[in-house]
Formats: C-alpha cells, sequence, structure tokens
C-alpha cells in the first residue's frame, strides 16, 4: 500500500531526497577546483562543463515535470535517483575531458530531474499536511550541499590523499549513498495523483500563464542569490581590502543566514503568509545588496550580504511551492527552469558587468531587479487567502 502523503514517513521520505540530492551537487561544487586540474581543462573549457551541465538538466526538468503529472511523482523520482547514482560514478571515472563531459551530462540529467520530481512530492505532502513545509526542505538541501562540499575537505585532511583519490573516493562513497538512498525511497515514498491538464473540450490545457510570472519572480530570485553566491567574498575583498580567507566571511555570513532562515521558514509562513514572506525577504535582499553597493567598512558588509542570505533564504520554496500548487508538474518545471538558468547564468552576465563599471556600482543592478520581485509577491496567496491546501498558510 503506497504511503500516505500526509503521513510522518512520506515527509521525510521528501527530506531523504532534498538531503541526497543536495549532498552529490555539494560533493561536485567543492570538487571542481581538483576536477579542473585532473582533466587539465582551461578556464573556458570549464564554461562548457557548467553549460552542458545546465543544459542537460534543464532539459530533465521539463520532461520530468510532465512526466510526474502524468504518472505521479513517486516512479519519476525513484527513476532520477538512478542517472544521480550513474553520475557519481562517471565524475568519479572522469580522467579525460571528454569523459568529464560526458559525466556531467548525466549529472545534469540526474541533478534535474531529481530537482522537478522532489518539488513536485514537496508540493503534495504540504498540501496533503494543511501546513507549509517547503521552507526547511530546501533547509535540508542546503544542509546537503554544506555536508558534501565538507566531505571533500573532511576526507582529504583526515586521509592525506592527494586531491584526485579524495575526489574519486567521495564520489563513490556518495553513488553507495544513493543505493541506499534509492531502497529507502521505494519504501517510503507517497504517490501523487496523476494530474490531467485539459480542457472541459477534452483538448490540451496550456501551461497557466500564472506560471510564467512566478518564472519571472524565480528570474529575480536566481540573479539575487546567484550574484550573493559567486561574488560576495570577492566583492568584500576589493571593497573592504581584507584578505582573501577573510572575505570568505562574507559568504559565510550569506550561507549561513539563508540556512538559517530556510530552517525556520516554515514557521515564518504560518505566521504572516507566503506573500508577505516573499515580500519582506525580497525588500530585506534588496536592503542587503545596497549596503553592498554604498558600505566599505568590512563588519558592515558582513551585515549586508547577511541580509541578503536571510532575504532570499526563503523565495524559491515559497515561490515554488505557490507555482506547483497552482500549476502542477509541469508548470512547477518551467518555473525550476526559470530560477535554475538564472542562477547558472546572472553570476556570469554580472561579471560582464563588473569588468564595465566596477564591482560596487553594478550591486545596484540586482537591487533594482529585487524591487520587481517586491511588486510580484503581490500574486502569491496571502495569510488571509485559500491555497489548494484546504487552508490558510
Amino acid at each position: 500500500m503506497p504511503t500516505p502523503l500526509a503521513s510522518r514517513p512520506a515527509f521525510w521520505s521528501v527530506v531523504v531526497l532534498f538531503f541526497y540530492n543536495g549532498f552529490g551537487m555539494g560533493a561536485y561544487a567543492g570538487g571542481l577546483a581538483t576536477t579542473k586540474a585532473r582533466v587539465g581543462a582551461t578556464d573556458w573549457r570549464m564554461s562548457l562543463v557548467f553549460i552542458v551541465t545546465g543544459v542537460a538538466a534543464i532539459t530533465a526538468m521539463q520532461v520530468c515535470g510532465r512526466l510526474a503529472d502524468r504518472y505521479g511523482a513517486r516512479r519519476v523520482a525513484l527513476a532520477a535517483i538512478v542517472p544521480a547514482i550513474l553520475a557519481e560514478l562517471a565524475l568519479a571515472g572522469a580522467s579525460t575531458y571528454p569523459a568529464l563531459l560526458a559525466a556531467v551530462v548525466v549529472c545534469g540529467l540526474g541533478n534535474g530531474s531529481l530537482d522537478v520530481t522532489m518539488n513536485v512530492l514537496a508540493v503534495g505532502v504540504e498540501k496533503a499536511g494543511g501546513r507549509p513545509v517547503m521552507s526547511f526542505f530546501h533547509g535540508t538541501w542546503s544542509v546537503g550541499s554544506m555536508a558534501g562540499a565538507a566531505a571533500v575537505a573532511a576526507v582529504g585532511r583526515l586521509s592525506g590523499w592527494s586531491p584526485t583519490r579524495t575526489l574519486v573516493t567521495v564520489f563513490l562513497g556518495i553513488a553507495v549513498v544513493g543505493v541506499a538512498v534509492w531502497f529507502v525511497a521505494r519504501r517510503i515514498t507517497p504517490e501523487t495523483e496523476p494530474v490531467h491538464h485539459v480542457t472541459a473540450s477534452g483538448e490540451k490545457a496550456p501551461i497557466p500563464p500564472l506560471a510564467y510570472l512566478f518564472g519571472l519572480m524565480a528570474v529575480a530570485a536566481g540573479i539575487g542569490e546567484g550574484v550573493g553566491s559567486d561574488w560576495s567574498a570577492i566583492h568584500a575583498e576589493t571593497v573592504a581590502g581584507v584578505s582573501p580567507t577573510t572575505a570568505a566571511l562574507a559568504y559565510t555570513a550569506m550561507a549561513s543566514a539563508m540556512l538559517a532562515v530556510r530552517l525556520v521558514g516554515d514557521l515564518i509562513v504560518t505566521r504572516i503568509g507566503r506573500r508577505a514572506t516573499v515580500f519582506w525577504g525580497a525588500f530585506a535582499a534588496m536592503a542587503g545588496y545596497l549596503v553592498a553597493a554604498l558600505a566599505t567598512p568590512f563588519p558592515l558588509l558582513l551585515v549586508g550580504w547577511a541580509l541578503v542570505g536571510l532575504g532570499c533564504g526563503n523565495v524559491f520554496p515559497q515561490v515554488y511551492g505557490a507555482a506547483g500548487h497552482a500549476a502542477g508538474g509541469r508548470g512547477l518545471a518551467v518555473v525550476v527552469t526559470f530560477g535554475y538558468a538564472t542562477f547558472l547564468i546572472s553570476p556570469a552576465l554580472m561579471g560582464t558587468v563588473i569588468t564595465a563599471i566596477g564591482i560596487r556600482p553594478t550591486m545596484f543592478v540586482p537591487a533594482a531587479l529585487l524591487v520587481g520581485l517586491v511588486l510580484l509577491s503581490r500574486i502569491l496567496p496571502g495569510r488571509e487567502e485559500e491555497l489548494s491546501l484546504g487552508k490558510a498558510v
């Protein structure tokens, strides 16, 4: 008998999926420098690696969002774990650049498939349980990502192995964890009801226009989070004149604040609703970028980047949740794609702007775009409104 969506095992099955996806991607990101040296790739070749990964992930998101609507998310999620496991094995064996390109195709397919289906399951669990849970799930992903990156550093430090041997060991270990996750998920992952997108006349219904508005919100959130993730430490080093190791505290401030607010985000949503959560989150992130654009002292910059993390932390979970409730798996796939693509592309685009006008003035760009997110937050349900959960959130 399938696990009921409103049950505790269903909740923890989604937690496991989010953590595993974050764990694998954290190790991948944490090992990029070693991977680059291992295959002898130049910077532009690594740029191609990122593009290939992103295209594969976005393709998988579109396919799996529709499959989750058609057949239910459980089977699609279980299938998505398989390429995630294969990706770890492929990355472990990628000792040449062509092999790396092949590995990141599999990595992108696994990440994209699992990303959209675990969010569909999360929306189903939230709907069945009648209470906000999206922020906690995304916080779990953040914990997994930090754990994956930390595993690379910890294994290398404790073992004394070469960077390549360390990374291969970590990838193989995560593949083993993935097999265990598949068996656990097979037992406790719930099933979502198929969603039939048809009109009253029996024709295929288009994706609701609202999904594209949510997509624009995801673009603004992706820029806010992506620029901070890639440029915060460089910004602090350049503006405050601190050492690179000290400047890393800027990213730490942002990431820590983001994780903290995600872990309590559902309580915030319960109290003030999705709309106010995103409104004030976007406002806080905008204020953080204004501090980054105007301030010079390092302590003030840390405050600014912490505000960016606090503000951005709950935007994606709530936008994804609202999109899933309003537009199903295929609509959610559109929104996730908008956010994912922006998160990948925006740091590079901002790099071009930084080259042209300098890093401090560039911080006004995400601040301005976050104004749009503040305004668009009005389309989200308020505290007093009913979601399809059957109760106000």
